[in-house]
């Protein structure tokens, strides 16, 4: 039973990290033991190493895992990686523009393999990681999203989900995206305040005359098919089913009534461009209007741009306008504040764009998940998150999942010459409407969220409905996500798997808000605040940053990341390493069992203290990690075992210690049995330090990890707690005296203690040798009264007693009297400065106020040790 004098993370981390996978102590039983406990784990993305905030998550879902197989569980913790299409498509193509290449330079199968590789480097430095951050994940069972049996998952579901009439292919007004050349969904627009212009452009009447209206994108004019009045408006009235004249283009359009033009807006008359705006769309469906596209894929104009056709929208903007001015057809331009839509990958402008894509009716999809979190089936931890998913669900749209990307889950669509389409599992030999062979698979792959909607129940089995790990895992139990995916993420798992398995896929949802630097900023590449984790732990231990991201956290709350509090953590982890140093040294000559105490009659008031504090320590930790409160968790169990353990127990056992015999043993057994149940209690939070210290004391069991969780350790001590707390009390009020005073810590003082009552006097009997070992004591008298005349102690009233100090035991009277006055002449001049100077009108007028506050406050100070002085110098004298 030994360990090192000085605690190396990077000897302890790497060792036990390779013991705990080859022992598998992190793969369930081949059969089951106990209730399951599952968690899937938020498949990072393979576009590159995790950062910090996975950090947190994983660290939060590794707590929670390592608490439920201590307790028992049959528990399940399964890894696994996402391929996020655009968000890795846009990574590799970047590789290769570096390189000077495209990825129609290496068509599609080639670039596909490019993308595979680049998945098999980050997707296995992202298990690395994890492990390094003492992740008890299943490794047995890791998943990748378009591994074989995702991909099975997948197809089925599409198949599923058509032939229920819950996705098809239409031609309608999606978002587009001109860098990543693909439709995304409305959830993947991030809208935000831009302060832009407002342009009011003349349209020429047919007849003579002109209608003014405004736009924000005057690009879009060439796409015009009608210009848009409201019916109730009595200044348009007589125009409704006139023509104007497109300028520029000179194509006759017409006006048409309709109740979605706002009277109030702008000039009260809209242009409708049915092909680039959804309420335009919306308005051509009514009056049967024509579509005119005029962007290409890659927001270029098009041919139906006429003159301006090849040239980048905002070009083709900057020369229109120029044009129109110059006809005098721009009538005004003035700033706009309006929210502008851009791709959430990688921050371009959306176009809305007609497109014909597929779809999901969700709708249909959105009661049993709504039931679902209103009947607490699913619940939100806070709670308030709950709003966040149905205000989302109850107004869900058809969600558009096709994609024009080639990295990702292709469509399970074929299309045949005689028009047929199939949907189909498996690739069809041939048509089954003509029996042609002549087949072609549509070029599309899925949104990265629908496979990831299956993530719960495709990584354990499903579609087969008879597969053990979904019949033994699933539903799971909790989720642990950020705030910012409820509804790309969250709700749509939920949506799935009712309609799929008839189940919810988690009962719990937890939520955990962003990683911030210091000083709250979100972390980015542009203010170069990002942490890197690995960093850390290089630099600290992995301990050493779980601690410090589990004890700041707040269920749904930022965080603040800080150097100061990892320094923090990296102490606390030498100070439980010096306490196992402490009792491992007392342990040489004497035989300690791994779990046994002895009986209450043969513990000291100190080792009956702690073990209360233990117990009382442990039951509030259990409640607190059940409700995944692990920022309190974390503070509680640090306060425990650096206050109560360390400054108080430890000191309080070393009378004991030094005694010898059986109550140097029984002290021993108490001393030993306290660190274990703590470490225990701290494994989730710190598992390599835990483990390295558990394994050298006594134990039983092969590893911390399947250690039973302990709940109810140590004993319940109603009298023993009251009666410690009292004597601490004493402890620090003697401490204080000292150090006011001045006395040299070597200095042993007589400590006259007049306990009020029998009960007291037994309790200030017991607890003699602490009050001589931690108050600097050098005998502790009882008395029923005061022995001194006046002016002779020092008297503190304690819980339970009076204590009394002889001013001779603490001082030289007649040396601390000239001290103290020599330091009142020296405040008193101060003081005078500062009053001086206050009273000074000039330093009042000139001085800036934080200047004067200073100053006042300055005086305050010095008036408060004044009187301290004074009070001390009446004492004495």
């Amino acid at each position: 039973m030994d360990i090192p004098k000085i605690y190396d993370p990077k000897q302890v981390e790497s060792k036990w990290s390779q013991y705990w996978n080859e022992q598998g102590f992190f793969t369930p039983s081949a059969e089951p033991k106990g209730e399951s406990f599952t968690i899937v784990i938020p498949p990072p993305n393979v576009t590159d190493r995790l950062h910090v905030g996975h950090a947190l998550n994983n660290t939060l879902q590794d707590a929670i895992i390592r608490i439920k197989r201590m307790q028992g569980f049959d528990a399940l913790w399964l890894p696994g990686t996402d391929h996020a299409g655009i968000a890795t498509q846009n990574v590799v193509e970047r590789r290769l523009m570096r390189e000077g290449k495209t990825r129609h330079d290496l068509g599609r199968e080639g670039f596909v393999a490019e993308v595979w590789k680049w998945k098999e480097q980050y997707g296995k430095d992202i298990a690395e990681q994890l492990k390094a951050l003492g992740a008890s994940c299943d490794w047995t069972r890791e998943r990748f999203t378009m591994d074989e049996g995702c991909s099975r998952a997948v197809r089925e579901t599409f198949v599923k989900l058509y032939e229920r009439g819950l996705i098809y292919r239409g031609s309608y007004i999606v978002n587009w995206c001109p860098h990543c050349r693909t439709a995304i969904s409305d959830d993947e627009v991030e809208h935000r305040e831009h302060l832009g212009k407002l342009y009011s452009v003349r349209y020429p009447l047919a007849k003579g005359g002109f209608i003014t209206v405004a736009t924000t994108r005057p690009e879009t004019i060439l796409g015009d098919t009608a210009v848009a009045v409201n019916p109730n408006d009595p200044r348009y009235r007589a125009l409704v089913g006139q023509e104007v004249i497109l300028p520029v283009l000179l194509r006759h359009i017409p006006i048409v009534a309709d109740d979605y033009v706002d009277a109030e807006f702008g000039t009260g008359a809209v242009k409708v461009t049915p092909s680039h705006d959804p309420n335009d769309f919306a308005i051509a469906e009514r009056h049967g209007l024509p579509h005119i596209q005029v962007l290409n894929t890659d927001g270029t104009m098009n041919a139906e741009a006429g003159p301006f056709a090849g040239l980048d929208r905002y070009e083709c903007r900057k020369q229109l306008l120029a044009l129109l001015e110059s006809q005098g057809l721009l009538e005004k331009t003035q700033e706009h504040n309006m929210q502008v839509g851009a791709c959430y990958r990688c921050d371009t402008t959306i176009e809305p764009m007609v497109s014909r894509q597929w779809f999901v009716r969700m709708k249909p999809l959105s009661l049993p998940a709504l039931t679902a979190v209103h009947d607490g089936v699913v619940q939100f931890v806070p709670e308030r998150f709950a709003k966040v998913y149905l205000h989302w669900v109850e107004n869900v749209k058809d969600w558009c999942i096709s994609r024009q990307i080639w990295w990702g889950h292709t469509l399970p669509v074929w299309y045949c010459e005689c028009g047929e389409t199939i949907v189909a599992t498996d690739t069809p030999a041939t048509c089954p409407s003509c029996q042609g062979r002549s087949l072609t698979q549509e070029t599309d792959v899925l949104d990265t969220w629908f496979s990831s909607a299956l993530w719960p129940f495709e990584t354990l089995g499903w579609p087969d409905k008879d597969a053990p790990d979904l019949k033994r895992f699933f539903p799971t139990q909790v989720l642990v996500t950020g705030y910012d995916i409820i509804y790309f993420w969250v709700a749509r798992m939920v949506f799935m798997s009712y309609e799929l398995t008839g189940q919810p896929p988690f009962s719990h949802v937890l939520i955990h808000g962003l990683v911030r630097d210091a000083e709250g900023r979100k972390m980015s590449k542009s203010l170069g605040n990002g942490v890197d984790p690995m960093a850390v732990v290089d630099a600290f231990g992995a301990d050493t940053l779980r601690f410090t991201l589990l004890s700041g956290n707040t269920p749904g709350n930022d965080m603040r990341f800080s150097q100061e509090r990892l320094e923090a953590t990296r102490s606390f982890c030498n100070k439980i390493w010096n306490a196992a140093r402490f009792v491992m040294l007392h342990m040489q000559d004497v035989v300690v069992t791994a779990d046994e105490l002895p009986s209450d009659g043969a513990l000291t008031l100190a080792d009956r203290y702690i073990l209360a504090r233990l117990h009382s320590t442990a039951t509030h930790a259990t409640r607190l990690v059940e409700n995944y409160e692990f920022g309190e968790a974390a503070k509680l169990l640090y306060e425990f075992l650096w206050s109560e353990y360390c400054d108080w127990y430890i000191e309080m056992a070393k009378p004991a210690l030094q005694a010898g015999g059986e109550s140097k043993r029984n002290t021993l057994h108490v001393l030993c049995y306290t660190l274990s149940r703590t470490l225990e209690l701290l494994h989730p939070f710190m598992p390599f330090i835990t483990e390295e210290i558990w394994q050298a004391l006594p134990h039983r069991g092969a590893s911390i990890t399947i250690a039973p969780w302990p709940e109810g350790a140590g004993r319940a001590d109603d009298v023993a707690e009251p009666q410690v707390s009292a004597l601490m009390e004493a402890i620090r009020a003697i401490r204080n005296i000292r150090a006011e005073m001045g006395v040299a810590p070597s200095r042993r003082i007589e400590l006259t203690v007049v306990p009020a009552g029998a009960e007291w006097g037994a309790v200030y009997k017991s607890g003699a040798p602490y009050l001589l070992a931690l108050a600097g004591g050098q005998e502790v008298k009882l008395a029923t009264a005061n022995p001194f005349d006046k002016g002779e102690a020092v008297s503190i009233v304690v819980t339970g007693a009076e204590i009394h100090l002889a001013l001779s035991e603490l001082v030289d009277i007649e040396d601390e009297v000239k001290r103290l006055q020599a330091e009142q002449k020296a405040v008193c001049a101060e003081i005078e400065r500062a009053r001086v100077k206050l009273e000074n009108e000039g330093f009042r007028a000139k001085a800036p106020a934080a200047l004067i506050a200073a100053e006042e406050t300055k005086l305050s100070l010095h008036l408060d040790k004044l009187a301290q002085l004074e009070k001390r110098l009446a004492e004495l004298q």
